[in-house]
């Protein structure tokens, strides 16, 4: 006798999974260690979890790395972040290449310095041609400031006709699906200025 409560189909996975990268600081807390372990030790994550969408064919990854609201937190704090993240930049992008992802990097990236910024357009384009996912990094992002940017690219003759797909047109995140999920690691339940369109 067939189980009446046993689902017949396997739905089919998200196309998109947003991810609000938390609780790096409180998981090095809880074990005694420096914070910025904890944020080496979730960007370790990072990359597996990556493995993981490829695995369960997944299109789209968005990674929310770094926040606008992140250059509030202490100096020596966002000094660490930075290196780790220019250190990965520059010497740990192969392993995504290996995955044959492609990258893409939203945010306010200018605000990272000439270098940083050039390398991640580098990226973009070494990766353009990969298939298998994309994977939005959101680098001094926030929906609030992806907003504000799309009503300034608007030009005035398209400002007096505003609609929802013009305005969606100009956002950083314009060329991902909306997402059918959205993770927060760390335990928390607040959507912190993520993707807010």
């Amino acid at each position: 006798m067939k189980n009446k409560n046993k689902p017949t189909d396997v739905l089919p996975p998200p196309s998109t999974i947003g991810v609000i990268l938390d609780g790096n600081r409180h998981w090095a807390r809880e074990r005694g260690k420096p914070v910025f372990e904890g944020h080496v030790a979730g960007y370790d994550k990072l990359k597996e979890f990556v493995g993981w969408a490829k695995e369960l064919n997944i299109s789209n990854v968005f990674l929310y790395v770094f926040s606008t609201e992140n250059w509030q937190r202490p100096g020596g704090e966002v000094k660490k972040l930075l290196t780790l993240l220019a250190w990965a930049l520059e010497n740990d992008m192969a392993e995504f290449k290996k995955m044959d992802a492609r990258l893409t990097f939203v945010g306010q990236k200018e605000k990272f310095g000439k270098k940083m910024e050039a390398k991640m357009i580098q990226l973009e384009s070494e990766t353009k041609n990969n298939r298998a996912i994309r994977v939005y990094f959101g680098l001094s992002y926030g929906g609030r400031a992806e907003i504000v940017d799309a009503v300034r690219r608007l030009t005035e003759k398209e400002k007096e006709t505003l609609t929802e797909e013009k305005l969606a047109r100009c956002l950083w995140t314009r060329e991902m699906p909306d997402p059918a999920l959205i993770i927060r690691t760390g335990g928390e339940k607040r959507l912190s200025n993520f993707l807010l369109w």
